[in-house]
Order: C-alpha cells, then sequence, then structure tokens
C-alpha cells in the first residue's frame, strides 16, 4: 500500500489516518481492570495455575474466616459495588467442598424410609451463599452486599464477601449505597436477598420456565392451594 501511494505528503496522510484507526480500535481502549478480568477468564493460563497454586497454600495457612487490607480480585470487588473507601471491608471465608453427610451416631436414622439417607446427601444452597452466611453471622454489625470465587482445592473453597458498615459517615452519607442501611436489609444473607440467594431461589432466570419462582417457590405454591370465590360471582 505505501508503493501504491506516491509522494511523501500522501504517505504522511495516510500514516496518520492509520495511526487514529489503530488508537481508535476497542484493545487500546482496554483500561486495567478489562486486562484483570481477561487474565482470571484464563484460570488454566501458566501464570494463574502458579498464582493459585501458591496462593492456595498461603490460605490453608490462615483461619477459616479472616479480614482483608484489600481484595484479590479487585475488578470483581468493583463490579459487585465495592469502593476502597472507609467503611467496606473484604472477608475470606473458607468452606469445606462437596456435599453435607447426615450427622447422625453410626448412620442410623430413626424414622421414615424416606429420611434414611446419609451420605448422598446435597446442599439445597450453593457454597457462596454458605460463606455469605458465615461471614455475616459473624460479623453481625456489619451488612452483606456480594462475595466472588478466588481459590480452591480438593478439600476447600475460598470465597470473598464484601460487607458494608451501615453506621459509618461515609456509607450514610453515600447515595449510591445508602439503601443498605435501611432496617428493612439487616442480614440480608440469611434471607436469599443477595446474589447468592437468589441464584438458589431460581430468580436469576426469566420466561415461562421460571414462573413458579416468583416471588417464590413457596408464595406460589400457596396461591395454587388457596381456593378464592368471589361474594358475587
Amino acid at each position: 500500500y505505501q508503493r501504491r501511494v506516491r509522494g511523501p505528503k500522501k504517505f504522511l496522510v495516510v500514516s496518520l489516518s492509520l495511526f487514529r484507526w489503530f488508537t481508535s480500535c476497542s484493545v487500546t481502549e482496554m483500561g486495567a481492570y478489562k486486562y484483570l478480568e481477561e487474565l482470571w477468564k484464563k484460570k488454566q493460563s501458566d501464570a494463574l495455575r502458579f498464582l493459585l497454586r501458591v496462593r492456595c497454600w498461603e490460605y490453608r495457612q490462615l483461619p477459616s474466616l479472616c479480614r482483608l487490607t484489600r481484595p484479590t480480585r479487585p475488578e470483581k470487588a468493583r463490579r459487585l459495588g465495592y469502593k476502597r473507601k472507609q467503611g467496606f471491608v473484604i472477608y475470606r471465608v473458607r468452606i469445606r467442598r462437596g456435599g453435607r453427610k447426615k450427622p447422625v451416631p453410626k448412620g442410623i436414622v430413626y424414622g421414615k424410609p424416606k429420611s434414611q439417607g446419609v451420605n448422598q446427601l446435597k446442599n439445597q444452597r450453593g457454597l457462596r451463599a454458605i460463606a455469605e452466611e458465615r461471614a455475616g453471622r459473624a460479623l453481625g454489625g456489619l451488612r452483606v452486599l456480594s462475595s466472588y470465587w478466588v481459590n480452591q482445592d480438593g478439600t476447600y473453597k475460598y470465597f470473598e464477601v464484601i460487607l458494608v458498615d451501615p453506621a459509618h459517615n461515609a456509607i450514610r452519607g453515600d447515595p449510591r449505597i445508602n439503601w443498605i442501611t435501611k432496617p428493612v436489609h439487616k442480614h440480608r444473607e440469611l434471607r436469599g436477598l443477595t446474589s447468592a440467594g437468589k441464584k438458589a431461589r431460581g430468580l436469576h432466570g426469566k420466561g415461562p420456565r421460571y414462573c413458579k419462582n416468583r416471588p417464590s417457590r413457596t408464595a406460589v405454591w400457596k396461591k395454587n392451594q388457596r381456593l378464592s370465590l368471589r361474594r358475587y360471582r
């Protein structure tokens, strides 16, 4: 293309146009958080595999619930509402993987044959929702905003939970986050109001397949079981 264009001025104009086109591409407009996001999507890469393996060894030496000075995945935490300001707290929670064996002595269940199962029992909620619950119970004065996955090994999964202090002036004066200071949001993680809790309740889907999940499965069941007879019909 350079050979077909004659003259130094035309070559300069073509070079400037190519430079403007290249700088306007979406690849060059990626910020630092976008690069981190793309990096965390490739968890099987050599760099991230080594990093996760080293961090997982460190996490095993620490308590099951410990506070962090900053999030391990800043781009993920910011997408979930985290801000690096006073009033926001990050805690890492360790949850044992696998199903939940029924805690009965010698595997004996005294009851109906329907409830005889011991080993192949599963959780009704995901491990991330359980991590939020444990963090919310241990830190009763804080409000759980959301959480995300950071690591796992053969025995444990590690999640980081974003908590907010509803009594802090920096939170109460921020119109973007002060909704969480209302009393109706106390222990929202225990009532299935966080993202992980809504997923367990089947509220992440839309369409005819999920119409019986709203507002909740229990509410829909009660509505269908109730016989409503109008007085004038």
